[in-house]
């Protein structure tokens, strides 16, 4: 005698081009932020992002070598910088300081945006493909009644089928 199958009926599931047709186009989420940003976020980005570098740094080392080199080790007349006190020096590499430190805030500020626009759209990505794996259960769910009526129809015993 053939086992019951649960008379539970499975509601049809959500067609392909359903889910096509509730699908929005994709993005590109990184042109559209870039696209939005003033010619002096575009300054401050990119001097972010190229201050952080080791040819920054090298540059910076090779001016300081060069700069202490030379007042250290050339003529007294030709020295522009007094050696020990470095005033001059001093004077500039505060004011790149104190140019550089708000202005790499302000990029770190627009990259950090940029950064959760991302994760937003990523999101939002992630919710599209839980969405559609839904749909695939669905569509297996939605077989597997179809194949256990058609089995109990055949008259063949679920529970042996189980156990094979």
């Amino acid at each position: 005698m053939a086992t019951s199958v649960q008379e539970s009926a499975v509601s049809a599931p959500t067609s392909l081009a359903e889910v096509k047709k509730r699908r929005k186009p994709l993005r590109n989420v990184h042109h559209e932020v870039r696209s939005r940003l003033s010619p002096l976020d575009k300054l401050a980005v990119f001097i972010t992002e190229h201050v952080g570098t080791m040819g920054f740094f090298l540059i910076i080392f090779g001016w300081t070598l060069i700069w202490l080199g030379w007042n250290l080790l050339a003529p007294d007349k030709l020295k522009f910088d007094p050696p020990m006190g470095f005033i001059f020096y001093l004077f500039i590499s505060n004011v790149i300081q104190i140019l550089l430190m708000p202005l790499i805030m302000v990029g770190q500020n627009i990259q950090g945006a940029h950064s959760e626009a991302r994760a937003e759209h990523d999101l939002e990505v992630n919710v599209k493909a839980e969405h559609e794996i839904e749909v695939i259960l669905q569509h297996l769910e939605y077989q597997n009644e179809i194949l256990m009526k058609m089995v109990e129809k055949l008259g063949v015993d679920v529970a042996t089928l189980a156990k094979s």
